[in-house]
């Protein structure tokens, strides 16, 4: 096991409450296309009538499956990375794990900015 399952407490992003009541909805390794169909042309807007997956909107990761990229922006429509138990993204400390940074590791600035330290690194 490359780490122990007890993630240090750090901050990170929090959904709007209209975001959180969408992909309350989602199971784990689902996506938009598995919420109610009303549900996903509200959401998905104009996109819903556009072609290609989109699979990263409203994603929630397993904990049986590798990740998607990690993006500088966990938390925008189209590069969503919900946690797989909680309606959460991931805190900063569990995106660097991810990433597969130490917990030593530190990482300065703003949440938004350590968010972007970690999407822009290189496994």
């Amino acid at each position: 096991m490359l780490f122990n399952k007890n993630v240090p407490k750090s901050g990170g992003a929090k959904y709007p409450e209209s975001k959180k009541k969408v992909l309350d909805l989602v199971p784990p390794k689902g996506y938009w296309r598995d919420l109610p169909l009303e549900t996903q042309k509200e959401y998905m807007g104009g996109s819903f009538y556009l072609g290609g997956g989109k699979t990263g909107m409203a994603r929630r990761i397993g904990w049986d499956e590798p990740s998607l990229t990690l993006t500088c922006s966990l938390a925008q429509k189209q590069t969503e990375r919900c946690h797989p138990d909680e309606t959460r993204p991931f805190t900063v400390r569990e995106y660097a794990r991810v990433q597969t940074f130490p917990d030593e590791w530190t990482f300065d600035g703003s949440i938004a900015q350590q968010y972007k330290q970690i999407g822009n690194a290189v496994p």
